[in-house]
C-alpha cells in the first residue's frame, strides 16, 4: 500500500508540475501576443494619424508632402530623434504581423476566433501588414521609396500584364473596395465593441471610444472604398493610370462637390481612427 501511495503521489506530483509548466507557458504566449498587439496597435495609430495631419494639410493648399505613408514618415523624419521614431513604427508594425499571425494560427481572442472566416481575415491582415511594415523598415534603413501613388500605378501595370491580368485586377479592386463597405458597417454598427474589455473603464470612457471608433472606421472605410473603386476602374479601362494610391484616393475627395471640406472630415476621421487605435491598444482583448 505504502509502495502503490508512493507511486501515486509520484504521478500526482509529475501531473501537477506538468501542468504548472503549462499554465506558465500559456501565461508566456498570452503575453507575448499581448506586447505585439498593442505595440502594433500602437504604430498604427501613429501611422493613421499623420496621414490625416497631412491630409488637412492638403485640403487646405498647405504642405509639399504626399497625404501617404510615405509622407507620414517623412514628417517622422524631421522630429527629434526622428530616426528613432520610424524604426519604433517599423517595429512596432512587425509586432501587429506576428500578431495577426498569431490568430490565423491559433485563432482570435472571443467566442468565434477559431472560425476559419476569422483565420482568414486574420491572414490577410497579416499579409497587409507585412507590406507595410517591410516599406517603413526600408525606409528606416535609408532606402527611401516610391510614393504609395507610384507604387499603386506599377503593381497594377504589372499585374495588367499577366495572363487574365485584368481580370485579376478587378477582383482585387473589388476585394478592396468591399473591405472598404464592411470597415464602414462595422464601425457605424460599433461591432468594435465585442473586441473591447472596458469593464472598469467610465462610461466617459465609453462614449469617447464609441466616437472614435465610428468615426474614425467610417473615414477609413470610405477611403478603401474608393481606392479599390479606382483600381476597379483601371482594370476595365486597361489603364494602370486609373488606379490610385492613398494620396490620389485623399485628393479626389476635395474635387467632388462638396469640395475641401469633404477631404476635411475624411482626413479628421484619419486621425480620430488613430487615436482609437491607441484606445484598442489600451483595452483591445487579445
Amino acid at each position: 500500500m505504502n509502495g502503490v501511495s508512493g507511486v501515486g503521489g509520484g504521478v500526482s506530483g509529475v501531473s501537477g508540475e506538468t501542468a504548472r509548466k503549462g499554465a506558465r507557458a500559456a501565461s508566456r504566449g498570452g503575453t507575448l501576443r499581448e506586447v505585439t498587439a498593442r505595440s502594433g496597435l500602437v504604430a498604427r495609430g501613429v501611422l493613421y494619424a499623420l496621414i490625416g495631419v497631412l491630409a488637412v494639410r492638403v485640403a487646405f493648399g498647405g504642405g509639399d508632402r504626399e497625404a501617404d505613408r510615405q509622407g507620414a514618415l517623412q514628417e517622422l523624419a524631421d522630429q527629434p530623434f526622428g530616426s528613432v521614431l520610424i524604426w519604433a513604427v517599423g517595429i512596432g508594425l512587425v509586432c501587429m504581423v506576428l500578431w495577426r499571425l498569431s490568430e490565423a494560427v491559433f485563432g482570435a481572442a472571443g467566442p468565434d476566433g477559431d472560425k476559419p472566416a476569422k483565420r482568414l481575415a486574420s491572414a490577410g491582415r497579416c499579409v497587409f501588414y507585412a507590406v507595410a511594415a517591410f516599406s517603413v523598415l526600408v525606409f528606416a534603413s535609408g532606402g527611401g521609396g516610391s510614393s504609395g501613388d507610384e507604387q499603386s500605378r506599377d503593381m497594377t501595370a504589372k499585374s495588367l500584364g499577366l495572363p487574365a491580368g485584368q481580370w485579376l485586377v478587378g477582383a482585387v479592386g473589388v476585394g478592396i473596395a468591399i473591405a472598404g463597405v464592411v470597415i464602414a458597417v462595422q464601425a457605424a454598427r460599433c461591432r468594435f465593441r465585442e473586441h473591447l474589455a472596458m469593464g472598469g473603464a467610465s462610461r466617459g470612457w465609453r462614449k469617447a471610444v464609441d466616437f472614435l471608433g465610428v468615426t474614425g472606421g467610417l473615414a477609413r472605410g470610405a477611403v478603401f472604398a474608393a481606392a479599390g473603386g479606382f483600381v476597379v476602374y483601371a482594370a476595365l479601362r486597361y489603364d494602370p493610370g486609373q488606379a490610385k494610391g492613398l494620396d490620389d484616393t485623399l485628393r479626389t475627395f476635395a474635387g467632388t462637390p462638396a469640395g475641401p471640406w469633404l477631404l476635411v472630415a475624411v482626413a479628421v476621421g484619419l486621425v480620430l481612427f488613430g487615436a482609437f487605435s491607441w484606445a484598442m491598444a489600451r483595452w483591445r482583448e487579445v
